[in-house]
């Protein structure tokens, strides 16, 4: 495996991603391991019954896997993820906090848990997991 990530690797990954800038997210802590991610709630995000959509929810759970395993082994692919939605995910802000939870030579296993926050506190409306491989050129 490559070198760990630092902070500021992620977040030049994150920057260079049109998808991530487009939609705001902002890798806000990165660990050996270990990345939180967050997005600030816009309306264009919201579903029809004002909720935040489950297609940018598995977004921030693949997104945050992702980055989590980047930091141990650079470049990496999704293989594979799913997610689970807990809750009606609503709110002002969003925490996807993903984690590795094995790392192996070709597979790499991630979960991530997705937070809504609200000026009332933080609620898990979401999780899910990932496979990730390391991405050759």
């Amino acid at each position: 495996m490559q070198p760990s990530a630092t902070l500021d690797q992620i977040r030049a990954v994150n920057a260079a991603a049109a998808f991530n800038t487009w939609a705001g997210f902002e890798v806000t802590r990165a660990d050996a391991g270990e990345v939180w991610l967050e997005l600030p709630w816009r309306q264009d995000f919201g579903q029809y019954a004002g909720f935040l959509h489950a297609g940018m929810v598995g977004a921030l759970i693949d997104t945050a896997c992702g980055f989590a395993a980047a930091t141990i082994a650079g470049a990496v692919l999704a293989s594979q993820y799913q997610v689970l939605c807990y809750a009606p995910a609503v709110g002002d802000r969003f925490r996807a906090i993903g984690r590795v939870t094995k790392a192996g030579k070709r597979q790499i296993f991630a979960a991530a848990e997705l937070f809504a926050i609200t000026a009332a506190g933080e609620k898990l409306v979401a999780g899910g997991t990932a496979i990730l491989i390391t991405a050759s050129a």
